[in-house]
Parts: structure tokens; sequence; C-alpha cells
């Protein structure tokens, strides 16, 4: 063979070696694509890649399945969907998977939506904004939990609320798909929506919030309000600390965090989401109260005052929506369970923000346990449930806000404690931590630049979730959309940490192109 130093000039390899090279040089070129993805553009075009995320689709096991689809439509307006449900999939289940199929084209801000089974809300999602040429998403979620709903008949409702006119003429065509995996799960047999009494045999209680700021006003981004007294756009009497509570019957029953949401059009630069949206933006998770401490006050048959409240939101203040399940847990051998609640003890919730121009500071925090026993047909069960939550925050802007940042992060740690009758204790430990650092910029030339830094991790027994995202992009403001010369580069890692094959997905997106979307390990 020639050396390739001895080749002459017009030679190409692939003369040399003729059709076996050129099949070679193929499959490596393919690989290469592969690993280092595809060329992107210079800047922002009228496409882009279809949304995606890095997070792990929903785990199906082997077993006979059943599928049905329970929503489709568009969405032209804010007229809900609706149909009635049929459980044509014979159960048992052991597990059953919600997945979500949309498409819209044209120009459409981000838009939330909702769907509920029997009244009860199952899955919150946001939209991704389209481009001109049309995109497609997809997104699952795991309903196992609450199959019960699912297996009588029961009416559903879907709403995306949408506007379409000349200007925003994006609609959003929409498919739900329900498929039912045969074979047994320990669920809650009563998935149950705030209003109703809860079974008299309740030997154990969850509630799952749905808690998001939004609405397009200062609530959507309620984590950069400032108190009344201070020189900014967003305002919120004491500032940005919110505390998600869960009240029985007058008397606090759980805290937690709120998660900072950010939608697909968020911290003014949808440029950076496009593609990669941040996490948790299209599968909304509820925030999970164990109410097990009260369940042996709410057995009476009675319907009993459970209201959910946002601490920290401005009275008559719009833009939280707070939907809520109830899980109950039925003792089989009792009609009826007793209880009683044995105390709470909470401290002091803090929330100071204090302001030395150009900054901010906040710091805020809460912690409550609650204590409370049912006497079932296998004894009387104790249960304590404990959680503390903390905020820290650092918002610096200028006078004009064309500089504005923020360094916040929010902590949320649950605990729980079982003792079965002579049993020893049981105690469960849930770990959360949600961090977002960034800025919003507008120089001289009147361009807007978005960085960003998000951490959402979450530690269970047997589990450790982390998704990190990082992006920058920006354009030009105040020129027609095909002037603004917008660039873009977004990362998101999802790793999960657990029995069996760890998890670890890196997807990278450089102006609309993806040019990583790689499994790790």
């Amino acid at each position: 063979m020639w050396a390739a130093g001895n080749l002459p000039e017009t030679t190409k390899i692939v003369d040399i070696c003729h059709d076996d090279c050129v099949q070679i040089l193929a499959a490596a070129a393919a690989v290469l694509t592969l690993i280092s993805g595809p060329t992107p553009p210079a800047e922002f075009g009228s496409d882009w890649d279809d949304p995606r995320t890095a997070a792990p689709p929903v785990t199906a096991p082997h077993a006979p399945s059943c599928s049905t689809t329970i929503v489709d439509t568009e969405f032209r307006d804010f007229t809900p969907y609706r149909s009635n449900y049929e459980p044509v999939c014979k159960g048992p289940w052991q597990k059953v998977v919600l997945r979500l199929e949309g498409s819209v084209a044209g120009r459409q801000y981000d838009r939330l939506g909702y769907l509920t089974v029997g009244g009860v809300t199952v899955f919150k999602t946001s939209t991704p904004e389209p481009s001109v040429d049309g995109i497609t998403w997809s997104v699952e979620k795991d309903l196992t939990e609450y199959s019960a709903l699912l297996a009588k008949p029961q009416p559903i409702e879907m709403l995306i609320g949408n506007v379409v006119d000349d200007t925003y003429t994006g609609i959003l065509d929409v498919t739900v798909k329900l498929t039912f995996y045969r074979g047994k799960a320990p669920v809650a047999p009563d998935v149950l929506p705030l209003g109703q009494a809860i079974p008299r045999n309740t030997e154990k209680l969850f509630a799952d919030v749905y808690a998001t700021g939004s609405g397009g006003g200062c609530e959507e981004f309620w984590y950069l309000t400032v108190p009344d007294d201070v020189a900014y756009s967003c305002l919120a009497d004491d500032g940005p600390y919110r505390e998600v509570q869960i009240t029985i019957d007058g008397r606090v029953a759980g805290i937690a965090a709120p998660y900072p949401h950010i939608y697909t059009g968020g911290w003014s630069n949808p440029f950076m989401w496009y593609v990669l949206p941040a996490p948790r933006a299209f599968d909304i998770q509820p925030i999970r109260y164990d109410l097990t401490p009260f369940a042996g006050l709410l057995t009476d048959g009675k319907v009993h005052d459970i209201t959910v409240d946002v601490v920290g939101v401005p009275e008559g203040q719009s833009g939280w929506d707070v939907p809520t399940a109830l899980l109950a847990w039925r003792d089989a051998g009792s009609k009826q369970v007793t209880g009683k609640l044995l105390g709470t003890t909470a401290t002091p919730l803090r929330n100071n923000s204090t302001y030395a121009a150009p900054t901010l500071t906040t710091t805020g925090g809460h912690s409550l346990a609650v204590t409370g026993y049912v006497d079932t047909s296998h004894g009387r069960v104790t249960t304590t449930v404990g959680r503390t939550v903390a905020n820290t925050s650092t918002h610096t802007w200028n006078a004009d806000e064309t500089q504005d940042a923020l360094d916040a992060v929010w902590t949320d740690t649950s605990r729980t404690t079982v003792t079965a009758g002579r049993s020893r204790p049981s105690t469960t430990t849930i770990s959360r931590r949600y961090a977002l650092d960034g800025a919003v910029t507008i120089d001289s030339d009147n361009r807007l630049t978005t960085t960003i830094s998000l951490t959402d991790a979450v530690t269970k027994p047997g589990r450790k979730i982390l998704d990190t995202y990082e992006g920058e992009a920006s354009w030009l403001l105040g020129v027609p959309r095909d002037q603004r010369h917008a660039t873009g580069v977004s990362t998101e890692r999802y790793r999960v940490w657990q029995p069996g094959p760890d998890y670890d997905h890196t997807i990278r997106v450089v102006n609309g192109t993806v040019v990583i979307d790689r499994f790790n390990g």
C-alpha cells in the first residue's frame, strides 16, 4: 500500500481502496457525527430541533400492556377539553404510564396546562415555544399512584389555555395516552379531591400539591420580588420568601419549599429554552405531604377544611395555583380507624430581607413537627412527621434594571418516623436542594444576555437524583424577529444513583441544534 507521504498530490485514499474503503469511511463519518453531533449554525434561524429533556423515561415492566387515548384535541383558547374515561384495560395494574404528545407551529407563548381525572389533578405541564416550521414534543409521567382513579368510569378535563390570533398563530395539537401494565402495586385505594370526606378506615394519608407561581405577573418570578419600600419592578410586601403550607381545620399540618419553576419564555430569553427546557418545566411535580398524624381526626365521615396557602404572597395578589389530591390508604380489617393528634411543635417562621444598594439579601426558614396515632386492626401506629425548609438569596440590580442578578438556594428536608406497636421505629428521610444562579443584562447596543445555572437535587432512601442545567443566550432587542441575531448554548445533565444500573444523560444544544445527546457510563 502507498505510504501517506508518498501519495501523488491528486490521489485520494478512496482511489486506492475503492468500494471497501468508501464503506469504511462512511461508517467512520457516521460514528464521528454520533460522537460530536451536527455542526450548529452561527446563530438561531427560523427553525430548530424538537424540544427534549435529559430526564429518564418511565421504566416499563416486562408485562402484558394495554393502551387507551384519553385526550385528542387542539387548544386554541381557554375552553377545556372534556370527555368520559372508560376503563377498557383490565386490571389490576403494576404500572400506569401517561404520555403526552404535542405539536405546534408558528408563533406562540409558553402555556400552562392541567389534566384532571374525576376532578383530581393528576398532571400539570407547560409547553415549549414553537418555530415557524413547527415542533413536536412529548412528556411521560408515572401515574401508578393514582391508578385507583382509573379503575372506574371518570370525567376527564384538560386545559392548556391558549390565545390564537393574527400575531400568536400557534395552535396546540395534543394527545394523551395511558398505558397499563398488568400486575399488582401497593397503591392507595382512594384518590380524592379536596372537599370530600376521607374513608372512615383510613390509616395513612398523603396530599399532593401541584404548586406553581404563574400567570405572567410577578408571582411567576416570585424569587425576584422585593419588599414594598425598595425600588424595583416587582414588589411583594416582605420580599421573596415563599412557603407552601397545608392546614387542616385551621392547624398547620405541613410546610414545604416551592420549586422555582422556569417556563420556556422565562428570564426574558426563550432562546435559552427552545430546545432544552429548564428542569420540571414539562412535568411539574407535586409537593408531597404526609398527613398521617392527622388521620385519626379525619375518619368521622365529615368533610374537613383542608386548605393550601402560599406564605409571602401579598394579600389579594393572584398568581399561584395549588390543585391538591389526597391519597388515602385503608385498614382492611377495620370499619373505622380512630386516633389522636398528640402534638405539634414549630419554630417561628424567619423571613428577613435587608437592602443595601444595590443588593437585597434574604434569609428565611421554618421547622414543623407533628405527631399523631391511629388505632388499627393491627395495633396502634404512631407517626411523627418533621420538616425543615430554608431559603437564602442575594439579588443585585441597577437603577434601570438593565443588570439584574439572583443567586438563591432552597433546602427542604422531611423526616418521617413510624412506630407500629412494639416494633422498632422506622425513619425515612428525604432531602431536597434547589439552586438558581442567574443574571440578565442589556448592554449599550441593546443586546440582552441571560446566563443561568440550575440545580435540582433530591435524595431518598436508596435513590439520589441530580439534575443540573447551565446556559447562556442573547438576542438584540427592538428589531424584527429575523434581525435579532440570537445565540444560545445550554447543557443539561441528569443523573440517578440507585440500586441496579445508574442513569447519566447529557444533552447540549447550540443555537437550536442538539450537538450532544449522550448516555454516560
